[in-house]
């Protein structure tokens, strides 16, 4: 019998190939907390460790990893892009001091290869395994005419738990408190529509080989973004109360989102030249004819996270981050003091927060 919903470009058992692929790595992701396993309607999650709490708020966050996922396809590597996404998504809750507790994906594709999709939700499922979060279901949504036969798209939602009394944020922010960067991985998951237009404008292509890329082009554009959420959360236990607020650098750079974070009436000025932005950084910027200091807006320029600590705790915050493998430097400090806040970012993403400003030199590579 001819299947016509196959005819119109959906392939359901393709589909179900897929779902039996990832299952595995869907599996490995769960403790006692879920129920049901894979597959289900719904996913289940214990919530009976809440009862611990005096006052438990959940915290959740959305996200994708934008055009990235055109240079994974270029490349026909997949296993890569879930770690971003996971990056992207749980990484936004930790910055409130929250537990990640559970996560959804969701796969847009114009055609479903099983393999392929697989090799996406494994790469979800082994950063969700990195960073202590189940995920406990998701969708793969076939387009066919939205979407091209080898063209998806991704995103996710993840839930988390912080005590009330623990939350992060401006209100813990003092004077005096001390900026601590933490090291990128590379670009993470931010800016690749410049990037692509950057080398197209060139003509570079995915696969070329560029020294001063360390490699194949795309290879080296498809770090997958670091993972913050584990080292922070040890970090936080390690040493309560030193850590008042996280920002987590990703659209709008590193200004506008310590801006975020900061309370109104403060300010801070990050100093360029406590970093030294890795290459990848410097050779687009030579490539677009840009200064760095011009694309300080779209990309991280090596600072994944931020971390806002009390002053007398900042060498102890440090020091926990790299125990962990986070490398970790002071870049600047808060003040409340009078101040003229001409060039400062202020007020970005809606919030009304402090102001941030880069100053100085970026030290040399």
């Amino acid at each position: 019998m001819t299947n016509s919903y196959a005819a119109a470009g959906v392939d359901t058992a393709a589909g179900d190939r897929a779902v039996e692929l990832m299952k595995a790595s869907v599996g490995a992701t769960h403790g006692s907390e879920v129920l049901g396993g894979v597959g289900g309607f719904a996913g289940l999650f214990d919530a009976s460790a809440l009862l611990g709490y005096r006052r438990p708020l959940l915290a959740t966050s959305t996200d994708g990893v934008g055009t990235k996922v055109a240079i994974a396809q270029a490349l026909d590597i997949h296993d890569t892009i879930g770690q971003d996404l996971v990056a992207m998504v749980v990484d936004d809750i930790v910055v409130v001091g929250a537990k990640p507790l559970f996560m959804t994906d969701y796969i847009a594709c114009g055609k479903v290869h099983p393999q392929r999709i697989a090799d996406i939700v494994r790469g979800i499922a082994e950063a969700c395994a990195a960073t202590g979060t189940a995920l406990v279901g998701g969708e793969t949504a076939e387009h066919p005419g939205l979407l091209g036969p080898d063209d998806y798209d991704v995103a996710g939602a993840a839930v988390g738990v912080v005590e009330a009394d623990d939350v992060l944020g401006p209100e813990r922010v003092q004077h005096g408190d001390v900026v601590i960067a933490m090291a990128s991985s590379g670009l993470h998951s931010n800016g690749f529509s410049l990037v692509r237009h950057i080398l197209a404008a060139r003509g570079i292509g995915y696969h070329d080989e560029l020294p001063e890329f360390g490699g194949v082009v795309g290879q080296t554009l498809l770090t997958p973004t670091a993972l913050y959420t584990a080292p922070l959360l040890d970090t936080l236990a390690e040493l309560p109360g030193a850590i008042h607020a996280l920002s987590h650098v990703t659209g709008g750079g590193i200004a506008a989102n310590l801006a975020r974070v900061l309370p109104v009436g403060s300010w801070v000025e990050v100093d360029r030249g406590s970093w030294s932005p890795p290459a990848v950084f410097r050779v687009l910027a030579d490539l677009a004819g840009d200064s760095l200091e011009s694309t300080e807006g779209t990309w991280n320029l090596g600072l994944g996270m931020l971390a806002v600590v009390a002053h007398d705790s900042a060498s102890s915050v440090i020091r926990a981050l790299e125990s962990r493998g986070v490398p970790a430097w002071v870049a600047g400090r808060v003040s409340t003091a009078a101040h003229d806040l001409t060039g400062f970012e202020q007020g970005a993403k809606g919030v009304n927060g402090g102001a941030v400003k880069l100053v100085g030199s970026f030290a040399s590579s």
